[in-house]
């Protein structure tokens, strides 16, 4: 009889510990959904949502004793994901996270300060803000230098500062449950570099995004992404813009070497076709190549 009840027992646990693991098995093929120039909330179970306003995304993590937004955006899709959060629960908003100091991700909080929220971002957000403050962007209560956990209603997030990359204030977020991962600017996948690269140091991004590489990560959510784009990607996307930036800065290097010096001539010359599929490859392209240039040639 003991025995009867012991193989049951291993054999119930077995079960549950296969279906906790098929639980946090998260959709890596649908898309965010909803219309281009509109909002969409994409549940990705166990409180975890992703919410789009137009090409900019964040995360919110909804307990038992309240919610953990990060980015709030601005004032206007702050209050549609105010009113999205309402609809699942009555618990308020306990914390805003910052990813980075840029004004495009984080202003929206006077909404979520309304209601009592505590800020958190690096510690070199207050001097950024201090530098270049605006009347919509709460500075941070809660600061911190290489990392800081945040716990609430028995979730967890992981928050993690890589150095300069893009700016000297990005952090990723990681939660450990899921093994997911919500970055910020510094990759957006299927997507060449954004314009001109601005605020962005090649070499500490490629760094950053090798250090990423060794953090126990299954998915990531990324801060950028219209519709049609999957609400979250396996992590192998962060060795995939890695690459691209590595190809990129090759190419540009042995352009150079070989005696082509011009901004122009580059653009001209420089196809990378492997990306040809990538958003933005045509109109961008040839931005990256000029900021990649301007590394080489100027040292910035």
């Amino acid at each position: 009889m003991k025995r009867s009840l012991r193989f049951i027992t291993l054999v119930l646990g077995f079960m549950l510990s296969t279906l906790s693991i098929a639980s946090a098995q998260l959709p890596t093929q649908e898309p965010m959904g909803g219309k281009e120039f509109g909002h969409s909330v994409k549940p990705l179970g166990n409180g975890l949502y992703v919410f789009r306003w137009w090409v900019y995304r964040n995360i919110f993590v909804v307990t038992d004793e309240g919610v953990i937004v990060t980015d709030p955006m601005n004032p206007k899709a702050a209050k549609v994901l105010q009113g999205e959060i309402k609809k699942i629960t009555d618990k308020p908003v306990k914390y805003v996270v910052y990813s980075h100091n840029h004004h495009d991700h984080i202003s929206g909080g006077n909404i979520f300060k309304a209601e009592g929220a505590k800020f958190v971002g690096h510690q070199n957000i207050v001097k950024e803000l201090a530098d270049h403050p605006s009347p919509v962007i709460p500075v941070p209560d809660i600061t911190f230098d290489d990392a800081y956990t945040l716990k609430l209603g028995g979730r967890t997030l992981e928050l993690t500062y890589l150095g300069p990359n893009h700016g000297e204030s990005l952090a990723v977020m990681r939660l450990p449950e899921e093994k997911v991962l919500f970055v910020v600017d510094i990759v957006t996948p299927r997507r060449v570099a954004f314009r001109g690269m601005p605020d962005f140091w090649p070499d500490e991004w490629i760094r950053s995004l090798k250090e990423i590489e060794e953090m126990d990560v299954d998915y990531v959510i990324t801060g950028h992404g219209p519709q049609n784009q999957p609400a979250v990607d396996p992590a192998t996307v962060v060795k995939e813009q890695r690459v691209y930036l590595e190809d990129l800065m090759a190419a540009v290097k042995e352009a150079m070497d070989s005696g082509v010096h011009s901004p122009d001539a580059l653009r001209a010359k420089i196809k990378l076709p492997k990306y040809e599929n990538w958003r933005y490859y045509d109109k961008w392209l040839p931005m990256n190549i000029e900021r990649i240039w301007a590394y080489y040639h100027m040292g910035w």
